[in-house]
């Protein structure tokens, strides 16, 4: 089946493509755990080493700093080494901080765990999507490439789990276990993904066609398909099309190296291409500014101010977090392909809006009451789950989709990186500054100020962000562009009237 952009072909998922996609995406369940663990484990480590709620947030907060770092090095990285080499990398460093992370013998060694995990985090946040969509067909794109947020779900779901089964232990050695288990998987990840062929693109800009040929043949669903996508990709690189040399060398003005493509992307960008740098941006800017992580990370802080003061029904209603983000991430990522990213993104921020707005109500009347109001008690526990039903329906498998697939391919490492950055900036605002604004300006009302920037985010992707459901990655630039958008829809009017 050849795949063109914006037909209308049935989604076909090509298994060894799946394969690939499903073990890129396994470094983002280690990286899921550590966020879901750390939101049960913070509670004890605060009770061990006596730190007061500004080392909290700053150890919450540090992995997203430090992860802002590792993704802007995982761009150029990728494009130096190769996606999958990449990723052993992302496994290799997290591996290191989980076990620094278990020692944890003072609160200063704990930190240094979490900076040096916090580097893998955003190797592994950049990477896996990218891989995962350069292996993909355009039919089944939105679907592979959000299977490194399913993975993310399945590890807070598992840190949750966690969290309940190794808090029974004793204060010293549960939340150790918590924290240093994670390092089992990143091992035995670094050796799996040797296994797993490298981007086909990636190898095409390297000039290494023979190899590209051969990957790209295992993950089309037939061999049409292959030579379709093939010459797209020749194309794109600027090599010609009917070239079968299995070695090429690659035009300099197209090689996704050296200072010219920095300066290419951020200071003389084309305008379709700013447009893309802004829409990528901006949607990994608003994902977090939109207080998602304070749901997360903060959860069983939100079920204390609603009422429920116990430590381990703390613990079991954030498993309740968890599987809620689980189960409408997988529901996302079977109708991203279909429904269309902006129709999700639309709707996800749209009940985000409604959600925050009664969460911050709730949960005012809770506070206020002392908890003796048990319907306010109540529906704050079942808007805190709706907002991350809704968050995970859009916002967030689309964020990593969307970013992922519309940069063109000499930039693509490098726009991935620094929208990376840009998420993980924000990620580590709202989780340093959360418990400082809820004192503030109380609970509720931070989620109010969630609300309000849901709302500006919305506007946002009304006018920003075009549809790229059934796109090719070489399409992107047309689809980002408003003269070529205008020419395609007069061909399609003129084609329907003949």
């Amino acid at each position: 089946m050849m795949e063109k952009g914006g037909g209308e072909n049935p989604i076909r998922i090509n298994k060894y493509a799946c394969a690939c996609a499903i073990v890129a995406s396994m470094i983002s369940i280690i990286f899921g755990y550590d966020t879901g663990v750390m939101s049960g484990a913070m509670i004890f480590v605060k009770e061990e080493f006596k730190i007061n709620d500004a080392k909290t947030e700053v150890l919450a907060g540090i992995l997203n700093l430090c992860a802002l770092v590792g993704s802007l090095c995982a761009g150029r990285t990728s494009d130096y080494i190769g996606r999958r080499y990449t990723i052993v990398i992302a496994s290799l460093i997290f591996l290191c901080g989980s076990v620094i992370m278990g020692y944890g013998p003072s609160y200063a060694i704990l930190l240094l765990g979490r900076c040096v995990a916090g580097l893998g985090v955003g190797f592994a946040l950049m990477i896996a999507p990218v891989y995962s969509a350069e292996v993909s067909s355009p039919s089944s794109r939105g679907f592979l490439t959000s299977l490194p947020e399913v993975g993310i779900s399945i590890g807070i779901l598992l840190g949750y789990l966690s969290n309940y089964i190794f808090s029974r232990l004793s204060l010293r050695l549960g939340w150790r276990m918590m924290l240093g288990i994670a390092a089992i998987p990143s091992f035995f990840l670094a050796i799996g993904i040797l296994k797993m062929p490298e981007s086909p693109r990636w190898l095409i800009m390297k000039g290494r066609l023979g190899d590209a040929k051969k990957i790209l043949y295992k993950v089309s669903n037939d061999p049409q398909e292959a030579e379709f996508r093939l010459r797209e990709i020749k194309q794109a690189v600027g090599i010609d099309e009917n070239c079968n040399d299995d070695i090429v060398k690659i035009p300099d003005s197209v090689k996704s190296q050296g200072e010219g493509v920095w300066k290419e992307l951020l200071l003389r960008p084309t305008p379709s291409l700013r447009w893309i740098l802004i829409a990528g941006v901006g949607i990994h800017f608003f994902e977090h500014a939109t207080g998602i992580e304070a749901v997360i990370l903060y959860s069983h802080k939100i079920f204390d101010k609603a009422g429920v003061h116990d430590h381990s029904h703390q613990i079991l209603a954030t498993v309740g977090v968890g599987f809620t983000k689980f189960i409408f991430i997988v529901l996302s990522t079977f109708l991203i392909d279909k429904a269309g990213r902006r129709k999700l993104l639309l709707t996800s921020l749209s009940g985000m809006v409604v959600t925050l707005t009664a969460l911050g109500i709730f949960l005012t009347l809770a506070e206020n009451s002392g908890g003796k109001l048990i319907w306010a008690l109540v529906l704050s526990i079942i808007t805190t789950y709706a907002v991350v039903m809704f968050f995970n329906i859009g916002l967030g498998p689309v964020t990593w989709v969307y970013s992922a697939e519309i940069f063109p391919l000499k930039y693509r490492a490098l726009g991935a990186g620094i929208g990376v950055a840009v998420n993980r900036l924000m990620n580590a605002t709202v989780s340093m500054s959360f418990l400082s604004i809820s004192a503030a300006i109380t609970t509720g009302g931070a989620f109010f100020l969630f609300a309000g920037i849901s709302v500006v985010a919305l506007i946002f992707f009304y006018f920003f962000l075009p549809e790229t459901k059934g796109k090719s990655l070489e399409e992107m630039e047309a689809v980002f562009t408003r003269g070529r958008r205008t020419e395609n829809v007069n061909r399609e009017v003129e084609i329907v009237k003949h």
